[in-house]
């Protein structure tokens, strides 16, 4: 692989940075400020690792102004080092870049429409009616079902599975065995046995959404699933049938959401976190990690349920005290009466 290097210079020019050093120094990596060592670019955004600061054998660091006088080597200056960090990673990013053209290995429907600059790549299935925008890229493996448009620049990663009539926005990035458009979970009851239901909606995600590994995203059953621009979404996810998310919201890993429910915009989940089918959730909602949402949240602002670890000897008590609180209420209750009286 060729070593990749850019001038200081020309680095911060693209970023926006004030450069306080040498723009003719050449950067060849990224790495954190207690790795780096002469060439490579370290940044400093969260002040936990300001310690290393003073040592780092980094060439240069991306930091704030008010961390700058710390420095012991070039810096470049920005009031978001993590964002700086960000679009400076894609410089280095070793991932191959697919050429352009479909693999002799694919199969491809006859009704396809595939852009001349898309890459289809071994083994990859593209069923009837399909749409490939310009610069798609499809991985190795990966499943296209019939009718799906997929917007341009879109990237989905090998042995990931749309089916069909999803539609894929422009910028997206999809990451391997993740599923968008597997049936929802819906069955009606007759005397103990369970009749499934067809499942008629689409999924639609916006442009510059992120669909993590092995996440799945459920298919509507009569409207559509839809996953709003710029929505984030990390491994292992599960998103039923008829959710709506709203734009530029985020979820880690192991979120749960149940059907039909509404997710307003720059909302964050965090981890494990779970939400019942059938409610509201209003804009820039934030849940800590593994909070369960059972009714509408209708105020911004930050929510967590549960209780976090303790020893089980503690743990033990404090759930006896749990179910012995409906007692305690009602007798605190009858002693207040008892005391007004």
């Amino acid at each position: 692989m060729t070593e990749k290097s850019y001038r200081l210079g020309d680095i911060a020019k693209a970023l926006g940075a004030e450069l306080k050093g040498d723009p003719e120094v050449q950067i060849t990596g990224l790495a954190t400020l207690s790795a780096a060592g002469p060439g490579q670019i370290s940044f400093l955004a969260n002040p936990a690792y300001g310690k290393y600061l003073a040592d780092t054998r980094a060439s240069a660091v991306i930091l704030s102004p008010a961390a700058a006088q710390d420095s012991p080597t070039n810096v470049l200056l920005l009031d978001n080092p993590y964002l700086g960090y960000a679009r400076l990673s894609h410089w280095f990013d070793p991932a191959p870049v697919p050429a352009p053209g479909v693999h002799a290995s694919a199969v491809v429907d006859a009704s396809a429409r595939i852009a001349e600059s898309a890459s289809i790549g071994p083994n990859a299935v593209i069923s009837a009616d399909a749409e490939i925008a310009e610069n798609v890229v499809i991985g190795a493996g990966s499943v296209i079902g019939a009718r799906c448009r997929i917007g341009r620049d879109t990237v989905i990663r090998p042995r990931a599975t749309l089916a069909h009539d999803v539609v894929v926005g422009q910028r997206c990035h999809i990451l391997s065995g993740a599923v968008i458009g597997s049936d929802g979970f819906g069955f009606a009851n007759e005397k103990g046995v369970w009749h499934r239901i067809a499942q008629l909606g689409r999924v639609v995600l916006g442009d510059d959404v992120e669909v993590g590994a092995n996440t799945t995203i459920d298919r509507g059953a009569l409207d559509d699933t839809v996953i709003g621009d710029g929505v984030k979404l990390d491994n292992l996810i599960q998103i039923a049938h008829n959710v709506h998310i709203g734009e530029h919201s985020a979820m880690a890993a192991m979120v749960g959401i149940a059907g039909s429910t509404r997710i307003g915009r720059h909302c964050v989940f965090g981890g494990a976190s779970g939400v019942a089918g059938h409610l509201e959730i209003a804009d820039q909602v934030h849940l800590t990690g593994m909070t369960l949402v059972t009714g509408d949240i209708r105020e911004p602002g930050v929510y967590s349920s549960g209780t976090s670890a303790d020893t089980n000897r503690q743990w033990r008590k404090n759930a006896v005290r749990f179910r012995q609180l409906d007692v305690l209420a009602r007798r605190v209750k009858e002693l207040e009466k008892k005391l007004e009286g």
